[in-house]
């Protein structure tokens, strides 16, 4: 039995003036901190940069405790994310323990596998086999 993907996203604020620093940072993150990030468990994470300073953060993982756990206890991780701290706004700990969760109210390929197959439901305006026009009804 394969594990649960769960989806997480979350929200931080970046102190606008250091916007252009925080982006050089991560262009590239250092690769033993990407590693780390793998070794935790996560995958296609992906940050987004908004108006502001708003920064918005996506990950996927089997197991977020896990991963959140992996990376509380990893030296590399510590120091990467002490660096880090300077640039949020409103943070007293770590930020990649402390970013504030944005709850999934959508996900297209949950409710594309729960909805009834689009070909077995025929259109509502579609004529049945009885009611179709034969070739001595067509004029």
């Amino acid at each position: 039995m394969s594990a649960q993907t769960t989806r997480v996203c979350f929200e931080l604020r970046i102190w606008p003036d250091l916007v252009d620093e925080y982006v050089a940072r991560h262009t590239p993150v250092r690769a033993e901190m990407l590693e780390e990030i793998a070794a935790a468990g996560r995958r296609n994470y992906s940050l987004f940069l908004g108006e502001g300073g708003r920064l918005i953060g996506y990950y996927e993982t089997d197991d977020d405790a896990a991963a959140q756990a992996y990376l509380a206890a990893s030296p590399i991780a510590a120091k990467w994310e002490d660096e880090m701290s300077a640039f949020f706004i409103g943070l007293e700990s770590r930020p990649d323990q402390a970013a504030t969760p944005l709850t999934e109210v959508f996900h297209l390929a949950e409710q594309l596998a729960a909805a009834v197959p689009a070909a077995s439901v025929p259109p509502a305006n579609a004529e049945t086999p009885s009611s179709a026009p034969t070739e001595s009804t067509r004029s």
